[in-house]
């Protein structure tokens, strides 16, 4: 058997990362809870430094222990109650905290952690920055020593992935266009050995998807419907079939109906849904999960020209029902709604929808907290769970059947918004859930996709919510069968 901490981890984190057996020369980390005996840190005088600088063990608290050469001898971080993590979760994740704030050196987890791959992860995560546009070098290295009980191979997944959807959300939409995603998605079935197909400009038209041309035909910048598939090698052949749409809204001006100044500051992030789409097949893919994939990414520009749909536009569907504009600035259901399309014609297992949809779900849930639309009670129910778990929340919202009536339109089968500010969340989600009838579950995830301030997981900036939660639903079930 292979000894997995010998195992390398990837290059590219070995700025977070250390591999091999421990040494007595890292600098170890004590998580100690409120009340815990800090007996664990070694000798009287290191106790009694922990009593002059009143280290108490709430959540969150960290503190150097230095040695009598002056040297650090060990770290302290307060775990509170052990169910302390930010936004949610076992305090081990507060661990990420420690990556971003600690001195250069290399550390090793104290043998009193009880969940080292949850703190290993969250190292990781809490490690990220985002310096593509910075003229100046990295700082040392601040790495943790990848400890023998966790797998390096299936760690470095976990992170390169979130890493990657961060880095597809934190770029300018002058560097992540439609063409930039459609080249991040090559990339990515490239690694792992997927088929990836395309349709772009006018061939959209040609082949059915008139929704997503008419939301992107004014910008320089082609739409296109990106599709990749995946299955795992050797993997059986009625694997689940399961089904990723993201919304690739690479930059939102609002179209027609512009938005403000202030509410374009982050629509780079429009194009959230993809990046988390994109993440969590990262994640099947790295880890070998046994399904079927499929991952749709609609990709367009919502811009303003002379050729950009209108106000009052009545839109044809590739589902076949006819769609009246009621607002160019709800543009993501549209783009979505011809790509769930495709999706159902193939009847799979599941249909997941990951989307930065709606204003109405931030002012409901806040940044921290994706909400998810669903019809499968089990799915919804483990979701919950499972996002609580891993530090990747998700709260269910009610496909509520009354509000169907939001969504009439004297002159078309339906409008794309609702003229009452009220249930706005609820009522995009109820129009994506009529372009689907043949899957078995469908789920929607309306996301933030952004952390607004440095977080112990992570720095301000892009953040690929709930792909970590609904992996860990994913990979429970595959296991189950």
């Amino acid at each position: 058997m292979q000894d997995k901490s010998s195992t390398q981890v990837d290059a590219g984190l070995g700025h977070v990362f250390a591999s091999g057996a421990p040494h007595d020369a890292d600098t170890p980390i004590f998580l100690v809870r409120e009340g815990s005996n800090l007996s664990v840190v070694g000798t009287e005088a290191r106790q009694r430094w922990l009593q002059t600088v009143r280290f108490t063990a709430a959540a969150k608290k960290q503190t150097l222990v230095p040695d009598g050469d002056g040297s650090i001898a060990g770290v302290m971080l307060g775990l509170g109650n052990g169910e302390a993590g930010e936004p949610c979760g076992p305090s081990e994740l507060l661990t990420g905290q420690l990556a971003a704030t600690l001195p250069p050196g290399t550390y090793r987890l104290g043998a009193d952690c009880n969940q080292p791959e949850l703190a290993a992860l969250a190292w990781g995560l809490g490690g990220y920055s985002f310096r593509r546009y910075k003229s100046k070098s990295v700082a040392d290295a601040v790495r943790l020593r990848v400890p023998e009980t966790v797998d390096p191979q299936r760690l470095a997944t976990f992170v390169e992935a979130v890493w990657f959807g961060r880095d597809l959300i934190n770029t300018p939409a002058s560097d992540m266009g439609p063409d930039e995603l459609e080249d991040a998605a090559r990339g990515l079935a490239s690694r792992f050995g997927a088929r990836i197909s395309v349709i772009t400009g006018t061939a959209l038209l040609e082949q059915n998807f008139p929704m997503i041309h008419a939301v992107g035909r004014a910008s320089p910048r082609a739409p296109r419907l990106i599709d990749i598939n995946w299955s795992k090698p050797g993997g059986r052949a009625d694997a689940p079939r399961i089904t990723l749409v993201g919304k690739g809204i690479c930059f939102d001006t609002g179209g027609l109906d512009i938005k403000p100044a202030a509410g374009m500051l982050l629509m780079k992030k429009d194009m959230g849904g993809a990046a988390t789409a994109l993440t969590l097949g990262h994640l099947i893919m790295g880890t070998g999960l046994d399904v079927r994939l499929r991952i749709l990414i609609p990709a367009a520009e919502n811009s303003i020209a002379g050729n950009a749909f209108r106000p009052s536009d009545v839109l044809q569907s590739r589902g076949g029902k006819t769609v009246e504009v009621g607002n160019t600035d709800a543009e993501g259901r549209l783009v979505l709604a011809d790509a769930i399309s495709l999706a159902d014609e193939e009847e799979p297992d599941s249909i997941f929808v990951f989307a930065t949809l709606t204003g109405a779900a931030r002012v409901a849930l806040g940044p921290d907290l994706p909400a998810v639309f669903c019809d499968d009670e089990d799915f919804a129910a483990s979701i919950a769970r499972a996002g609580l778990s891993v530090g990747d929340p998700v709260w269910r919202m009610p496909l509520w059947p009354g509000y169907e009536r939001h969504l009439q339109s004297d002159v078309a089968d339906m409008n794309n918004v609702f003229e009452s500010p009220f249930a706005g969340a609820v009522t995009a989600a109820l129009f994506l859930k009529r372009f689907t009838t043949r899957a078995r579950r469908f789920a929607h995830f309306d996301l933030f996709g952004w952390r607004p301030i440095v977080r112990p997981l992570g720095p301000k900036g892009g953040e690929p919510q709930t792909a970590r939660a609904v992996f860990s639903v994913l990979e429970g079930e595959m296991r189950s069968t």
